[in-house]
C-alpha cells in the first residue's frame, strides 16, 4: 500500500464551520441527498437514492459487493456528479460546491495510503504538507494526542500492525478538523480488538458533534450505528434505526437446538413458513414471516427428535438476508 500517496482528506477549512452555523441559521444535516441516479456506460450503478444523516450521527451504509455504495458516498460529498438528482452536503450543493464540500470532509477509502518507510509523524506533517495546512505542527501533534499515536509518532509505518495502520489512516482524515467522515469500508481484514476500539473512536467522534457516514459488511458494526440503510443493486430498501428495520419487517426466529443438526437442517428448510435456516454452532437459527404459525410447525417437525424449540430475538442479519432475497424475487 506505500506509495499510492497520501489518504484522501479534504482541504483544511477555510474559517471553519459549514455556513449556515456561522450565519446564526439552523444548520442543515450534514447529508441531505434525494433521487441520485449515476450511470457508467450502459450500467446505471446508483438508482434513484435519497438518504438524510444528520450532524452527530454515525450512520451505516450497508449492501452487498457491487451493490453501489461507494459510488452512492462519492455522489453525495461531490467527488462524483450525479446524472440526476440533488442535495446538499454540510448545507453546500452537491452540483455546484463540491470544492467547498471537499474543505469539510474526511474521507478514508478501503485501502489506507502512507509511506510505510516514513514514522507515523512524518506521514502525517507530508500529508499537512500537500494539504498546505497553517500550523502543521500543532495540528499534527492534535491528530495524534487524539487519536492515541503520540507514544508511537516515530515508529515507521511500516512495523505497525493493521489496527494502528488503520488508527494513522483515520488521523489523516481528522488533521483538518473535517464536519463529516466518509469511510468506506475502514475495518477490513483488521483483528477484532482493533475494529472494537475504532468504533469507540467513532462514538467519541460522534459525542463531539462530527458526523459519520460508514459503509460495512460487519453485522456487529451495524448494531453500533444510530442509523442504518441498505443498499441492493443500487436501490436505497430501507432506512432507519436497526430496532425499526427488524420490527418493519414482521419477522420471528427460533433457535433449534438438539443433536444431529446436520439431519434436522435440510427437512426444516422444506416446511412451510421457513425462509432462512443457519447454523449456530449445536443450534439452527431459523426465520420465517410472523403469524403463519411457524413455531407449531417447528415444535411438531421436531417432536420426538429431541430437539428443542425456543424463540430467540431476530438479528439485523437475518432481516437483512431476508430484504436481500425478497428483492431479487421481484426483481425476477
Amino acid at each position: 500500500m506505500s506509495g499510492e500517496g497520501p489518504p484522501r482528506a479534504a482541504r483544511p477549512p477555510e474559517g471553519g464551520g459549514a455556513r449556515s452555523a456561522l450565519r446564526g441559521e439552523t444548520v442543515p444535516p450534514a447529508i441531505d441527498v434525494r433521487d441520485l441516479h449515476k450511470r457508467f456506460g450502459d450500467h446505471e450503478v446508483v438508482k434513484g437514492v435519497s438518504l438524510k444523516v444528520e450532524r452527530g450521527e454515525i450512520f451505516g451504509f450497508l449492501g452487498p459487493n457491487g451493490s453501489g455504495k461507494t459510488t452512492s458516498i462519492r455522489l453525495m460529498c461531490g467527488l462524483l456528479t450525479p446524472d440526476a438528482g440533488s442535495g446538499t452536503c454540510l448545507g453546500y450543493d452537491i452540483l455546484t460546491e463540491a470544492e467547498s464540500i471537499k474543505r469539510h470532509v474526511g474521507y478514508m477509502t478501503q485501502r489506507f495510503s502512507y509511506w510505510e518507510d516514513l514514522t507515523i509523524r512524518e506521514n502525517l506533517d507530508f500529508i499537512a504538507r500537500v494539504f498546505e495546512m497553517r500550523d502543521r505542527r500543532a495540528a499534527v501533534d492534535k491528530a495524534l494526542a487524539g487519536l492515541g499515536l503520540a507514544a508511537r509518532a516515530d515508529q515507521l509505518t511500516g512495523q505497525l500492525s493493521g489496527g494502528w495502520k488503520q488508527r494513522l489512516a483515520l488521523a489523516a482524515c481528522m488533521l483538518h478538523e473535517p464536519e463529516l467522515l466518509l469511510l468506506d469500508e475502514p475495518t477490513a481484514g483488521v483483528d477484532p480488538n482493533a475494529r472494537r476500539e475504532f468504533w469507540e473512536e467513532l462514538h467519541a467522534l460522534a459525542a463531539r458533534g462530527i458526523s459519520v457516514l460508514v459503509s460495512t459488511h460487519y453485522m456487529d458494526e451495524a448494531e453500533r450505528c444510530h442509523k442504518l440503510a441498505y443498499i441492493l443493486d443500487g436501490r436505497l430498501i430501507v432506512q432507519g434505526t436497526a430496532a425499526d428495520i427488524i420490527a418493519a419487517q414482521h419477522l420471528e426466529t427460533f433457535e433449534v437446538r438438539g443433536e444431529r443438526q446436520d439431519r434436522l437442517a435440510p427437512e426444516i428448510e422444506k416446511l412451510p413458513g421457513v425462509e432462512e435456516v443457519a447454523a449456530f454452532g449445536d443450534a439452527l437459527h431459523v426465520t420465517g414471516a410472523a403469524g403463519h404459525g411457524l413455531e407449531r410447525t417447528l415444535t411438531d417437525a421436531v417432536a420426538g427428535r429431541g430437539a428443542r424449540v425456543a424463540r430467540i430475538d431476530t438479528s439485523i442479519e437475518d432481516v437483512f438476508i431476508h430484504m436481500m432475497r425478497s428483492a431479487r424475487k421481484a426483481a425476477q
